[in-house]
């Protein structure tokens, strides 16, 4: 069985899309995508800088737009399951046919919007702590007032709060624990984005949603939901919750995932899959170089659509 996952905010680079715009009619979908959100994905994917690609407003949209145009460059796939890491699951919602494309990017340009404009009331953050135990490790957090926003498994939690807040664990780290800082521009998955959920509800009413038509597992808390609907209102609750990325590993080990493929720009869930589901085999969609290798996975593992039509 194989699961195919979508990463959260960060994973950008600066020139990433580039390869990606030379495969047949991707360069005529991007420019349709970015005249539908009213938001150059060219431009930002192929010369904008790191700082350009940090905001929030921007990368949202940009990792989606990513993570569907590599998908679709795979061809017809019929994966056992779908997942996406905060931001990510908006793609995986795309993947699994609860929303269309275009309504997707048009959806996530209003979260980008919203969260930031959330983050610009306070200072915020993120900090990735690693190592540690995690029950400890949470419990010093709250300590110092933050939120486990992101509970990643293998030895990961990313801490979020105020400026102050992640100075003083800096300063204060977990047992056994290293602190490292991210790129990010907002205290996401907390409290502070309380703000955009009332915005998300209401672009929700808008939408045109259909149930999943593959497994979609939920980062909210690892099950696999059904229902279009309830997977549009966890989308819209998520921005204020905790990730919780490891009880979605959890799944996948219980319902027997061989294989994962990450879409671009690929590598941070495949590096936690590799540390927590030992066995499973990964495949990160970072170039089109890489898709020749996807294919074949998804052949093998009879993930593939003619493959299982002829099952």
């Amino acid at each position: 069985m194989l699961v195919l996952v979508a990463p959260g905010q960060g994973a950008q680079t600066p020139g990433f899309l580039t390869p990606w715009l030379d495969l047949p009619g991707a360069a005529d979908r991007i420019a349709a995508w970015s005249d539908a959100i009213g938001l150059d994905l060219a431009h930002y994917g192929t010369k904008a800088d790191a700082d350009e690609i940090r905001d929030t407003a921007v990368a949202q949209p940009l990792l989606v737009a990513a993570g569907l145009l590599s998908a679709a460059a795979l061809g017809e796939v019929a994966p056992g399951a779908v997942a996406g890491h905060s931001v990510g699951e908006i793609t995986a919602a795309a993947l699994a046919g609860v929303l269309d494309d275009t309504a997707a990017l048009r959806f996530v340009r209003t979260r980008g919007l919203a969260m930031a404009e959330a983050a610009a009331v306070t200072e915020t953050g993120m900090s990735a702590v690693l190592g540690g135990d995690p029950d400890q490790v949470v419990a010093h957090l709250e300590k110092l007032g933050l939120t486990a926003a992101n509970v990643n498994g293998a030895g990961q939690i990313v801490a979020a709060g105020t400026a102050e807040q992640l100075a003083a664990l800096a300063e204060d780290k977990p047992e056994k624990a290293r602190v490292i800082a991210l790129k990010v521009a907002g205290a996401f998955h907390t409290h502070h984005m309380a703000p955009a959920v009332a915005t998300l509800e209401g672009a929700a009413t808008t939408l045109t949603v259909s149930d999943p038509a593959v497994p979609y597992v939920s980062n909210r808390d690892g099950q696999i939901v059904a229902d279009g609907a309830d997977v549009i209102s966890r989308l819209v609750g998520q921005v204020a919750n905790p990730v919780r990325w490891d009880l979605c590993m959890e799944t996948f080990k219980e319902r027997g995932v061989t294989a994962l493929i990450e879409v671009c720009p690929g590598a941070t869930l495949t590096g936690l899959a590799k540390r927590a589901l030992p066995g499973v085999r990964t495949l990160a969609l970072k170039t089109p170089d890489d898709l020749d290798a996807a294919r074949t996975l998804l052949a093998e593992t009879g993930a593939s659509a003619a493959d299982a039509a002829g099952a």
